[in-house]
């Protein structure tokens, strides 16, 4: 039987996760790349739900601005202060409940009567913590299907533990379906043995749900509505409630502290990592390698030691990327190398060479076969297939051609203190080292500019652009000048009488000077 869409996810996005001891709601902390809440919106997007839905209460705007950036038509559900997990989901309901009936309302003829189906969500409703970041798509299939092919009024997401401390107990009955959820503070000895435990996910049938809440007291030790007095009373009225057995309890582990945080990090890192190396990726060193959910790699890639890839980067077949490297956003083309780099935004060809000690800011664009080389900075520039700027320049707001050298220690003077102003360098040209561009400025195909050359006005094609001025030596400074140094000593020991006689010339000249009267 193919899996029906569930009627509604809710995802319960409300606490303030005292625990993390952060100004930033708890949802919101990322790690491979997305946020807690972002990880399970992308579970719960997997199972195209007709509604998806997200409580929100602490940091209300923040967490709910981020869930509308992640997901446009996700329907907010603000939590009151009535506490507890049961509260949230009512309210997402009520809220759901809204929007379906202001949907038909907005589509019957206004002269029809209000139809009994049109008075809210209709079918199986999936529940979901908001910082569950493993929790993946097919394992959420999975439990769907169980619940569509059985016929259940509730499916719960259930694993073991050897150690269940904390955590809600799932009891049995007789008939191997779960009679209740007991929380840890609220079990007795016998229940808090049992090693089963709630991970806090559900499928619940609309109708059973919405029910089953009118009845819920805060009768508990907390005070507060709990959703797991739900299944107890599904039970009482002949529903089915089963359970669906994870293998895997860090699929539903949650986060409630930074230590957890970190845990959860590593494991999801070294779980996208195993995955790229099965998919034929090569990875040096796995345990120095971080890569992101949404990279992409290629098969043949090569990941050196120290290398982080984050964001929507994506390497193409045959490149090597690292070691030391860290690269966010960055698309890079096949058989391509990037060492020791720090990148962002950037495009990268094919059979193109970055590094040692290379960094990029947005807008990169380097051509196929091009080169950034040692201690190159390079920020919104086009670069063109086959040129190589090779060491120690600097490159901001520029577009340069094909085949292009750019000599060592040259920089694009891009900004007068106002505005930031282009420059513009064409095909096979040829620029000397230690140039200054003071932009905006031209320098044209086939060009070429001398060694310290500050570039000022517009090359033509073909021309040579210079602006040195004659060398002029003047003799026997240094004997002069600097008398008794180290710099001293070693230009007598090499000039030998010479030396000396510069020496002297020198000292008669300035004696000479120190007595010409003042024409004053």
């Amino acid at each position: 039987m193919s899996l029906t869409p569930p009627a509604a996810v809710i995802v319960l996005a409300a606490g303030q996760g005292t625990r993390m001891k952060s100004a930033t709601p708890k949802v919101l902390h990322r790690l491979a790349g997305r946020s807690l809440l972002g990880h399970v919106l992308h579970a719960a997007t997997s199972l195209r739900p007709e509604r998806l839905a997200v409580v929100v209460r602490h940091e209300r705007d923040l967490v709910a601005a981020h869930a509308r950036e992640l997901e446009p038509s996700v329907l907010i559900a603000d939590q009151d202060e009535v506490p507890g997990t049961g509260r949230a989901v009512e309210c997402a309901l009520l809220a759901l409940d809204a929007a379906v009936q202001s949907e038909h309302l907005a589509e019957r003829d206004e002269r029809a009567p209000l139809a009994a189906a049109d008075g809210g969500i209709a079918g199986p409703v999936v529940i979901l913590s908001g910082d569950v970041p493993l929790l993946d798509g097919p394992t959420l299939g999975s439990l769907v299907q169980s619940h569509q092919d059985e016929g259940n009024a509730i499916t719960v997401l259930t694993t073991v533990l050897d150690d269940a401390t904390g955590y809600g107990r799932v009891v049995r009955d007789e008939n191997d379906q779960i009679a209740k959820i007991v929380e840890h503070r609220d079990a007795t000895e016998a229940e808090r043995a049992i090693k089963e435990m709630n991970s806090g996910v559900y499928v619940m049938d609309s109708g059973v749900l919405r029910s089953a809440l009118a009845e819920v007291d805060r009768a508990n030790d907390q005070g507060e509505v709990y959703l797991t007095d739900v299944i107890a009373l599904a039970r009482r009225r002949g529903g089915d409630v089963r359970a669906v057995v994870t293998a895997d309890p860090t699929l539903v582990e949650g986060v409630n502290d930074r230590v957890q945080l970190a845990a959860l990090g590593a494991e999801l890192n070294r779980r996208i990592v195993t995955d790229w190396m099965r998919a034929g990726v090569t990875v040096v060193d796995p345990g120095t390698t971080w890569i992101d959910g949404d990279v992409q790699l290629s098969p043949d890639v090569t990941i050196l030691p120290g290398t982080q890839l984050h964001g929507t980067t994506t390497v193409g077949t045959g490149s090597v990327i690292g070691p030391d490297t860290t690269l966010t956003d960055v698309a890079i083309g096949e058989n391509s190398t990037v060492t020791r780099t720090h990148g962002t935004g950037g495009q990268i060809g094919n059979d193109a060479t970055v590094g040692p000690f290379t960094f990029f800011r947005p807008g990169l664009e380097l051509g196929e076969r091009g080169k950034l080389g040692a201690f190159v900075e390079v920020k919104n520039s086009q670069i063109g297939a086959g040129t190589k700027v090779p060491h120690l320049s600097y490159i901001g707001d520029a577009t340069i051609g094909e085949e292009t050298n750019i000599g060592a220690a040259s920089i694009t003077v891009n900004y007068d203190g106002v505005n930031k102003h282009r420059t513009v360098i064409g095909s096979y040209a040829r620029t000397g080292a230690d140039n200054m561009f003071v932009a905006p400025v031209r320098v044209g195909d086939g060009a070429y500019t001398g060694a310290g050359t500050v570039v000022r006005r517009d090359v033509p094609p073909g021309a040579l652009g210079v602006t040195t001025g004659n060398q002029r030596n003047i003799e026997g400074w240094t004997a002069s000048r600097r008398p008794g140094t180290p710099a001293a000593e070693a230009a007598g020991r090499a000039l030998g009488d010479q030396f000396s006689a510069q020496a002297q010339a020198e000292a008669s000249r300035r004696q000479t000077d120190s007595h010409t009267p003042d024409p004053s």
